[in-house]
């Protein structure tokens, strides 16, 4: 485990319904990210490369939504890029607003049911499924963790039906 920089300290997450106002003086950005899902209830996460804020940590794959583009569509853009797949089926999960020390996100995440090819890091960037449960706060972007923490009550709640029946 490596420790948690000051960057990360400095920071707080919400799951919201409203639209971000960017906070008083804090630059907005608006983000689509994809929860890519395998048939063993494995979630796909991206490392974060070399001099881009938080580099190390691992995330959601996404990006920003740019104007006049819909958050879907962005969506859609980001993975083809950035993994070289196509969307087939998707739906909106939830919506985290988080604010760090210099900005706020705004990001919209998407449960992506379906899709063609193989994700692979085409940016050079390193990619991993990994169950949610095994993955840890410390190594995931804060702004991630209301998912993350989703994820594992829905997994949790699948284990105790399954365990019940």
């Amino acid at each position: 485990m490596s420790p948690v920089p000051a960057a990360r300290a400095a920071s707080s997450s919400s799951a919201m319904a409203s639209s971000a106002s960017g906070g008083v003086g804090l630059q907005a950005i608006h983000v689509a990210a994809g929860i890519l899902r395998d048939a063993s209830g494995r979630v796909l996460v991206t490392e974060r490369l070399g001099d881009s804020p938080f580099a190390g940590l691992w995330e959601f794959p996404g990006g920003k939504i740019v104007a006049g583009e819909s958050a879907e569509s962005a969506l859609s853009r980001e993975l083809r890029e950035e993994l070289g797949v196509a969307i087939d089926e998707c739906e909106h999960f939830m919506r985290v607003e988080h604010r760090y020390s210099d900005r706020q996100v705004v990001i919209e995440f998407y449960l992506v049911t379906g899709w063609r090819s193989v994700p692979a890091g085409l940016e050079g960037q390193a990619i991993r499924w990994v169950a949610p449960g095994l993955l840890h706060s410390d190594e995931l972007l804060p702004a991630d963790m209301p998912v993350l923490k989703a994820l594992q009550a829905s997994t949790a709640s699948v284990r105790k039906c399954l365990s019940e029946t």
